[in-house]
């Protein structure tokens, strides 16, 4: 990628001399929203100035903002894995990296500083590496379960359950990605199929006012899948949204779908179903089935969504917008397996 895509403050970060710690071989992962820089025994994550209208990181001032709330939101699942703010600040020796305390210097960006976890530990590698087990499924969801008994609920939170307002993240899905539907990745029929099953079901109006009436509207995770979980000597499941509390304050069935969609994905299907049996046993939650292929129809479009936006975003190289189209080509194929069950 040549460096001139990158803002200067990220150049400067690649370099190992940036840091106040020893960081050999800086590497920067990028999403559709964010700048990953893995530097050392430490992770920075710095927001993208962007607007999708679903998230707004455009001012310095919403950037700080949402990354006190990622901190905050975050250290109730791995409250020592967060470990602060921190601000970039140019100075007469050009940027550098402080503590939010600091305070030399004038700031120009806000991020949050994690303690990095064994890469070979992150269930996305343990999956394809063929290593996932029956006990590791087990331990996540005996972590899940107790973070979903004492998630928040509340008034504010329940009306997240309802039809319409669920078909607000559902449908958005739809216009947003409208623009790339047969381009190659998304083609014509497979956006009908899906739409209208979408649709149809967010009639059942009384169904999802059961789910309100149980008390399984709860503020969940959010982004619920492999790529957000690290097997290590304890479960950590990190990167919840903190962006919009519309994704985040949602049916635990929302979440849970999203675990097991991506685990069919990876063609683990019985040990999605592992999960779901224990989960279900653990919390007596028998309306969640009925809402489970719906939910997971809809987490896998948004993962096709996803990929599509990152596979257009202009700073990424041609290796990583390949990656994004295949997934996003894989992800709406099983959206639509979803729908015409």
């Amino acid at each position: 990628m040549p460096d001139d895509t990158l803002p200067p403050f990220i150049r400067h970060l690649l370099k190992p001399e940036a840091y106040p710690h020893a960081a050999a071989g800086v590497k920067l992962v990028q999403t559709h929203i964010s700048y990953v820089l893995l530097a050392g025994d430490f992770v920075y994550k710095f927001k993208k100035p962007v607007d999708f209208g679903f998230l707004n990181f455009t001012t310095l001032e919403k950037r700080r903002y949402f990354c006190e709330q990622e901190l905050q939101l975050n250290r109730r699942l791995c409250p020592g894995l967060y470990l602060g703010l921190v601000q970039i600040a140019v100075a007469d020796a050009g940027y550098l990296l402080q503590s939010a305390e600091e305070a030399a210097g004038e700031v120009v960006e806000y991020g949050v500083r994690m303690a990095r976890m064994p890469e070979e530990r992150m269930m996305a590698n343990i999956m394809k590496a063929g290593q996932l087990t029956g006990a590791m499924v087990d331990a996540i969801c005996d972590t899940l379960v107790p973070f979903y008994e004492q998630a928040e609920s509340g008034p504010e939170i329940r009306q997240f359950g309802t039809a319409a307002a669920v078909s607000i993240n559902v449908l958005e899905n739809f216009t947003q990605s409208q623009q790339f539907v047969g381009a190659g990745v998304l083609a014509p029929p497979q956006f009908v199929a899906i739409e209208r099953y979408a649709r149809d079901f967010l009639h059942n109006e009384a169904l999802f006012q059961s789910r309100i009436d149980q008390g399984r509207i709860r503020d969940c995770h959010g982004d619920l899948y492999s790529a957000n979980i690290c097997l290590a000597e304890q479960i950590y499941i990190y990167d919840c949204i903190e962006f919009n509390q519309r994704f985040r304050y949602c049916d635990v069935a929302s979440d849970v779908a999203f675990l097991l969609m991506d685990l069919d994905f990876h063609g683990l299907e019985a040990l999605g179903q592992r999960f779901l049996h224990r989960f279900l046993e653990a919390t007596q939650d028998h309306g969640l089935p009925a809402m489970l292929n719906f939910y997971k129809c809809y987490r896998a479009y948004v993962r096709g969504k996803i990929g599509l936006f990152t596979a257009h975003a202009p700073e990424v190289d041609e290796q990583t917008r390949q990656q994004a189209l295949d997934l996003a080509r894989r992800y709406f194929v099983l959206a639509e397996q979803y729908a015409t069950r």
